[in-house]
Formats: structure tokens, sequence, C-alpha cells
């Protein structure tokens, strides 16, 4: 399918990776794993056709479709939701036109008899047997399924997607993606702007695609799901391993244990020969054993052990000043994005030194309370901040933060002052910004990259109260760590957004859930939060579906009922349905009867009406299926 030989990719002369040589076929589902800046989205890019490779070749299938998510997308504004959609179906949306320009000609036109009438109806008819080959009849129901499993409400699709946020118009750009049907799937950080929800609807749909799949993810749970191979990019080569991620860490460590034995014994035998080496050597009677000897030495493959990429960056939060004893007090605080009600009536207390995790279902406005902390949007309610208090902010989507058309080291001297100023350079190094590092443009950063430079970017403003929205979002599995550590040393006031049970483990002693526009305090840590809520996980939290084991008899009663009114309207539907199918091969009847017999055909009497009548009923009976199934998803 795609075939990946002796790539090389180089910028001012230093190779970010050399000679790699792989192959994609059907069926493989890649995890693309590396650290921030290893090259991973960089080879996306070149899979795409984006960007050119500085030597070696890629050759491909012919009429291959390749697919490409990346983290940062540019969108038209004006369109709803559907219509951004439906822009996956290039070819069906230019049939439509096509039939909606004929269809007019022929309302307008009474020259029945002509020859270009005649003409008009046999195009239609075969513009019409195209467009559903191609799926015209059914790519809407489609749209709409794909939308829902990506946690769109039907109430949704006719917004304009100006009213989203990122991370829901991200949603609609994988929606594009899979709704493309393309032969290879590349996703760059795919599960980053997706609650846990819509993360399990990716993996099953993953798990069932056909073509290749590559991706690009830090989430060890979401690649063990869905992946069936690893492809690890480090210090310029690749490894790659037919096992999803943690089956293949295990395998690789050993290997490298064994290299490393194989590397010990062999450097014994060298050493041992070149010990008989000088001692032959000394004897004009050995000379000959000894050139043997060299000889022999010479031919040996010496072993070599996988190199491993350790940098990790340095990092330490320090506090300002002491603040006072209460940081964030807020009073009948409430939010709305139109007729959209995210908090109402939130009453939140936090005391100095506290370490507090916002939990909950996307959308439940979390990250909407952790901007009205830091004053990013305006509210109803008061909110007032306490004595002293000096706030560290880190947004989930730092792409709208950064300036693109900055360096790295510019966008540093931005936000320094005089006293650290001095500092920039040594600051960036502990980061991993090193050398010609600093000279590039933000715009060309990975995600995990720009994620670190928002880091550093912290380290210069004085604070003792840090908000951190997904702060791990991008972050490589290395640096995650890095920041966890960190963050528990951290001696100020910590007030963290994520789903990541793991990285909350060890680093609050509150949580707040969020709920239908509520907060709700728990006095404990993420694992004492679980243990209340009688939960594994914080999957289990963020899932709506929540199935309950003890059922009333109430309950019972209306699932009784509930029965009744399934059965009511399974019938309906298949009435329609049966109607529809009936009137469609009426249709094709008629259709094949003018391509075969046109004159005679529309010489019967009222002809066009009845034929336009059909049409008209088909259309009825379609919307009224629409209804009954509407009345069948709410059930």
């Amino acid at each position: 399918m795609l075939n990946i030989h002796k790539v090389s990719v180089s910028f001012q002369g230093d190779y970010l990776f050399e000679d790699i040589t792989f192959r994609l076929g059907n069926g493989d589902r890649v995890g693309l794993v590396g650290k921030n800046g290893a090259g991973k989205s960089t080879l996306l890019k070149i899979l795409s056709g984006e960007l050119e490779t500085s030597s070696g070749q890629i050759a491909e299938e012919k009429d291959l479709r390749i697919g490409f998510l990346k983290q940062d997308i540019d969108f038209i504004f004006g369109r709803t939701v559907l219509e951004e959609s439906y822009q996956a179906f290039s070819e069906i949306k230019a049939l439509e036109a096509k039939i909606e320009d004929i269809n007019t000609q022929l309302a307008e036109r009474t020259d029945y008899e002509s020859d270009g009438y005649h003409q008009l109806m046999i195009d239609l008819n075969e513009i019409q047997h195209q467009y559903e080959i191609i799926g015209g009849y059914s790519y809407q129901g489609e749209t709409e399924k794909i939308l829902q499993g990506l946690g769109f409400k039907r109430e949704d699709f006719n917004k304009l997607t100006d009213t989203f946020s990122g991370g829901w118009r991200m949603r609609i750009e994988l929606a594009k993606l899979l709704l493309q049907h393309n032969d290879v799937l590349l996703l760059d950080e795919p599960t980053n702007h997706l609650d846990i929800e819509s993360i399990i609807w990716l993996e099953t749909f993953l798990k069932g695609y056909t073509g290749a799949v590559v991706i690009v993810s830090h989430d060890k749970m979401f690649l063990d799901n869905v992946t069936n191979r690893t492809i690890e990019i480090s210090l310029g080569r690749i490894y790659d391993y037919p096992k999803p991620y943690t089956k293949y860490l295990v395998l690789r460590e050993e290997m490298r244990i064994q290299q490393l034995a194989s590397q010990k014994n062999q450097q014994k035998q060298i050493e041992q020969t070149e010990k008989l080496i000088e001692k032959f050597r000394a004897k004009a009677s050995k000379a000959t054993m000894a050139q043997s000897l060299i000889k022999k030495l010479d031919k040996i493959d010496r072993i070599e052990v996988d190199a491993d990429d350790n940098s990790v960056m340095t990092l330490n939060f320090p506090v300002s000043i002491t603040p006072g004893k209460v940081v964030v007090e807020s009073e009948g605080v409430a939010k709305h994005y139109g007729d959209l009600q995210v908090l109402n009536n939130v009453e939140l207390l936090v005391d100095r030194d506290s370490k507090i995790a916002f939990v909950g279902q996307n959308g439940q406005g979390k990250s909407t309370l952790a901007k009205i902390i830091v004053g990013d949007v305006d509210y109803e309610g008061k909110l007032k901040l306490g004595h002293n208090v000096q706030i560290g902010y880190f947004a989930q989507n730092q792409a709208e933060y950064l300036d693109g058309s900055r360096t790295v080291l510019d966008t540093m001297i931005d936000a320094a002052n005089e006293t650290n100023r001095s500092k920039v350079r040594d600051i960036l190094g502990s980061f991993l910004f090193r050398g010609d590092d600093v000279d590039k443009y933000v715009r060309v950063l990975s995600g995990g990259e720009r994620n670190r430079l928002a880091l550093a970017k912290l380290l210069l403003q004085p604070l003792n109260v840090l908000v951190m929205d997904e702060p791990t979002n991008h972050l490589d599995i290395k640096s995650k760590n890095v920041l966890k550590e960190a963050l528990r040393k951290f001696e100020g006031t910590l007030i963290l957004v994520s789903h990541d049970r793991d990285f909350l483990k060890g680093l609050t002693n509150k949580v707040y859930e969020f709920k239908d526009q509520r907060i709700r305090e728990y006095l404990g840590d993420i694992d004492f939060y679980l243990e209340q809520r009688n939960i594994e996980n914080l999957r289990d939290i963020e899932k709506r579906d929540v199935v309950k084991k003890q059922v009333d008899k109430t309950q019972s009663k209306q699932s009784y009922q509930n029965q009744k009114k399934l059965k009511s309207i399974n019938n309906r539907l298949s009435k329609v349905e049966s109607q529809i199918n009936q009137l469609e091969k009426e249709i094709k009847d008629i259709d094949v009867a003018m391509e075969t017999n046109y004159n005679a055909t529309v010489a019967q009497a009222n002809f066009f009406e009845n034929y336009q009548h059909k049409k008209d009923l088909l259309q009825e009976y379609m919307e009224n299926w629409e209804g009954i199934q509407l009345e069948l998803e709410k059930l």
C-alpha cells in the first residue's frame, strides 16, 4: 500500500531522522511514538505528501487516498456543523448541484417533445444513477451517525462552527476524515480534544477500520486498545515491532538487555584475542598466527546496543510571595454561552496551599471555571482573588495563546522582565530548546514543544497559584513525569483540570466534580474520590450512560411501557420503509422506461404530473421516516 525506503529529513544540515525504511499495509494500526520534537508530526506530513524528503523514496499504490488529521486546523467560518461536515463529500455535492440545475431546467421548460428536453431527462437519469452508486442517498445519515459518535447532539447540527471551541472544531475535522473512506488515516494526537466517551467510540471505529492507520499519541491506553504495531522514532532511527505500545516497551527492554549481554560477551572475546595478538606479535615464529588473528578481529561484526534518548526537561515552579489565607472565593457564579448554560450558582472557596483537581465529563464547565478564575472570560455572580494572589495560567489550547510569527527566543524575551531577561536562554536550555532551536518560529513547533515553551514562560512570571488546564496534552511520557514531579514539589496553590487518573494521583488533596452546571466537593485525593463514587476510574464517570444494577418497580413499569411504544414505533417504521421501497422501485422502472423508449413513455396521459407526484410522495415518506427515527432515538 505504502512503502517508505531510506527516507531522510534534515533541517539546516542536521538530520531529524536518517535512512528510515518501513511499509504500511491494510490492517496496520501503527502507534507512532517518540519524544517531543523527534519528528513524529514531520513524518506524518511526509506520508501525506505535504512535506518533501531530503532523500529517499516513497512508493504508493495508484489512486491511494490518504486522510490527515493535523494538530492545528484552519476553518472557514459561516458554515453550520452539517455544512462543514458535508465538505467531505465534494463529488456528491457536485452531483447534487448538477441534479438541481437539471431539475430547474425541466421545471421551467415546456418543450417536452424536443431533443434538448429528452437529453436533459437522459442526463438526469445518468447523474442520479451515479449519485446513488457513490452514496448520495445515504451520506447524510452516515454524517449524522459519525457526528453523534463524536459527541455532537442533533440540536448542534445547524449551529455555526464559529460558536464551537477549537476542540469541538477538531471533532468536526475528524468526522470529515472518517467520512471520506480513505485508504490510509494519519492521526496527529486525535484524543487531545475528545472526552472519554468519544475516545471509546473512536477506539471502536478504528478497530474495525480495514485500511492502514498511523496514530501519533501519548495516550498509552488509547494506543494499547487500538494499535497492533509500534514505530518509535529515537535519535534519528526508528524501532518497528508488531506489538501495541506497552508490549513494545517490554519487548524493546528485553532486546536491550540481550544486546548488552551479547555485547559484553563479545567484548570479552575481543579482549582475549587482542591479548593473544600482543603475545604472538613478539615472537617471530608466531607472527603468521598473529596476522591471522588480526584479520579475524577485523571481520567481527561489532554488536551495538540501541541508543535511548534519556534527555528530559528540568522544571521547578518557585513561589513568589505568600498570599492571604483565602486564595479564591466565589458566590453565585454563573456562565452561559448563548442559550447554553454551563455553570449556575457555583460556590467555591480555595484556601492557600490547596491542591485541587477539577474532574468530570467534557462540556460541564471545568475549563470555563478555570478561565473565570484567571480573568479570561466574563461571568455572572461574584468572584474575588485573595491578598497578594499571583496566578500562573496554563491554557489547554496553547496554539491560541502563543504567537506563531515569533521565534522561541522572542516569545520568552517578550514575557520576561528586567530581572529575569538574562536567564531566558538558560531557562530555554533546561526545557530542551538548545542551540538553533531557540530561533525556530512557534508555528513550526510540535504540540509537545509548544507545551514546553508555555511551561517555560510560566517561570518568567511571579506566581503563587497555578491553574493548569489539561497540561499533559501533547507531552511525551517522560515530560509528563517531569511535570508531575515539579507540581508535587510546588509549595503554592494548585488547580488542575484533567481526566488523567495516573497524572492526578498523588498531586491533589481535594476534588471538585463538575456535573449539571454545579460542582461538588470531595475532601480527599483522586483515589478517595473514586472510592466515594464507587468506580474504578475516570472513564466510568465520563460515560453518559450509567447502567444501574438495581431497578425498582417504577422503573420496571416504565420499561414495560417503553417496550410497547418501541414495538409500535418499529411497526410504523417498517410500514414507511415498505412504502419507500415500493415508490423507489416504481420511479426506477419509469426511469428505465424513459431511457429505453422515451416518446412512448411520456406520451401517457398526465405522465409528468404523475411522475412528479411519486417523487413528492417519496420525499414525504422520507421525512416521515426521519421523524419516526427521531422518536426511536429519543425512546
